[in-house]
């Protein structure tokens, strides 16, 4: 893939700027640093950590970051996208998040599990250490809070069995064996009544206060906290809640051009509930560096741009994902051929022509069916910097949470509990920004529809179908078939012979590198799942669970 060969050469670059400034460094040291009890002491030392918690959500050690493979991954995995590129196998580990032929020693859903961990340490640091005995650090405990219990509503729902982890482990303690969902989600409950409970989270002046919003507020902990309950079926619960979040008129739905939403102009707007904030700062340009903007532009070394296009777009962008004829299908079934949302999510290729975008003679997009992208294109006016062959600096905050989501949890707890007067002013709320008519009764179908054309490629549906039941049914026969794009139309590239959700996939695996290092973990029930180990092979019944180092576990059997 060309961005992996372009970040190793700017690493190298980095490197010898760091080494020649760091001889004429001559800063003096004052001795002992101080260790973590001497931290955690001041409010200084609170907003500090705090500052590393909300940097681990948009970035880790790796260099794509848990947002990153947090939502590629799950958008990968639900019947919305095709993992496309510059061609078959540009990027095999995303193929095989789309075609469920992935096996646990997998790079991308790794990423999520570590990721996901690395919050949770750094919360337990601040849960642990620091006394919340002043108003700053009453905020910051409450913060701290709030993110554990979200990494582990990632867990659950993701993983299942995923240790719990409530507090920073002592030496002896680093094997933790598999927890329950049902522990897991009580301790999400848990962590979001305790950062509620301290009474400390700030709320916005009103719905179009951008600045209280780029932290984390009494009404996002309460949306994720009804979130929480509804992923329970705990319907009453939930719907009690999230009334209150809707009820405080502190958020509501853009009205501007829909187009915009996932964009520079809309960062931290009256709908943005939890975003990864991004500055447009060049004195700290690679703070922004992210892989997610350059993955899911069109990919333009194909296509010839002239008139709006050429003006607008940002290109070079490498084409990883692009929307699927069925999703297309579902917005026109509500929608129309001309439906506003529709436009402003998906085009086809005709009308990509009309804007100014020719893909050119002899070219191919593979994993494509001629819909593109239009919700998450990329813009110039997104960029920091715009490099047109690697564009990896769009101050665009990272979305995790809008209110339109919230509207349609809580249409769905009123669905499943009964109430029809609330669930109908939420989801008519939503479709009266679409432009749609209001619906006269609702079900939980109608919910369903809505959510996939309101939230599609924002990384919501993948979970939302295996908890509904639905997802072995859409996408059982998922990856059977690679599609193709030319002028002349789409083809079917070629057929896979190992594909499609199957039951084993309602839990992603536990990764492999989790299993080698710590035998007090099972993995997930995986059916017929088979080892492999110096090209030998083994039922489950031969082998245990502690398996040799260099076995695979083949996920996708």
């Amino acid at each position: 893939m060309k961005a992996k060969y372009i970040y190793i050469a700017l690493l190298g670059l980095f490197t010898v700027l760091g080494t020649s400034c760091e001889d004429r460094l001559n800063i003096p040291k004052h001795g002992n640093m101080g260790t973590q009890e001497d931290f955690y002491k001041t409010d200084a030392d609170a907003m500090q950590a705090l500052s590393s918690l909300y940097n681990s959500w948009g970035t880790n050690s790796q260099v794509v970051g848990l947002h990153y493979n947090w939502q590629m991954t799950k958008n990968l995995l639900s019947d919305e996208l095709w993992a496309g590129g510059g061609g078959r196998g540009d990027n095999s580990e995303m193929e095989k998040l789309n075609e469920y032929s992935f096996d646990t020693d997998h790079s991308m859903i790794s990423g999520v599990y570590s990721g996901l961990y690395s919050i949770i340490y750094k919360a337990n640091l601040i849960i642990q250490l620091m006394e919340p005995d002043t108003p700053v650090k009453k905020t910051v405990m409450a913060e701290a809070k709030f993110f554990r219990a979200w990494a582990n509503f990632e867990l659950v729902t993701l993983f299942g069995t995923a240790p719990k982890v409530d507090h920073l482990l002592e030496p002896g303690e680093y094997h933790q064996g598999n927890s329950t969902p049902e522990e897991l989600w009580a301790f999400v409950e848990q962590d979001l009544n305790d950062a509620l409970g301290y009474d400390a989270l700030p709320s916005k002046r009103n719905a179009d206060d951008a600045e209280t919003g780029i932290r984390v507020t009494k009404e996002v902990a309460q949306a994720m906290l009804g979130k929480a309950y509804l992923f329970q079926k705990k319907y009453k619960e939930a719907a009690d809640i999230l009334d209150k979040v809707i009820a405080s008129k502190k958020y509501a739905l853009y009205r501007g051009d829909y187009d915009q939403l996932l964009h520079v102009s809309t960062n931290n707007c009256c709908e943005a509930m939890l975003e990864v904030q991004k500055r447009n700062d060049p004195e700290q340009a690679w703070t922004v560096y992210a892989f997610n903007h350059i993955m899911v532009g069109w990919r333009t070394d194909r296509m010839t741009l002239t008139g709006a296009a050429k003006e607008e777009i940002a290109t070079g962008t490498y084409g990883f994902c692009n929307p699927r004829k069925s999703l297309y299908d579902a917005f026109v079934a509500m929608e129309g051929e001309d439906g506003y949302r529709l436009k402003s999510s998906i085009r086809t290729y005709e009308q990509m022509e009309e804007y100014g975008v020719q893909l050119n003679a002899g070219a191919q997009l593979v994993g494509h069916e001629g819909y593109f992208n239009w919700k998450q294109r990329a813009l110039r006016e997104d960029c920091m910097y715009d490099f047109s062959g690697f564009q990896v600096m769009q101050y665009i905050n990272l979305r995790v949470m809008r209110y339109a989501e919230v509207l349609l949890l809580a249409a769905e707890a009123h669905v499943m509990g009964g109430s029809q007067e609330s669930a109908l002013a939420y989801i008519n709320e939503v479709r009266d920004r679409a432009r749609l008519a209001p619906l006269s009764a609702v079900t939980l179908d109608d919910v369903k529809k809505e959510k996939r054309l309101e939230l599609c490629m924002e990384g919501v549906r993948f979970q939302d179908l295996v908890r509904w039941g639905d997802a072995e049914a859409l996408m059982g026969e998922q990856g059977k078939e690679i599609p193709a794009f030319t002028v002349a139309g789409a083809t079917n590239l070629f057929e896979n012979t190992l594909y499609g959700f199957k039951a084993k996939h309602n839990l992603l695996p536990i990764p492999l590198k989790e299993m080698q290092l710590n035998s007090n973990m099972v993995q997930n029930e995986v059916g017929n799942l088979l080892y492999i180990t110096n090209n030998e092979t083994y039922d489950e019944k031969d082998i245990s669970i502690d398996c040799p180092a260099d076995a695979l576990f083949l996920w996708g059997m």
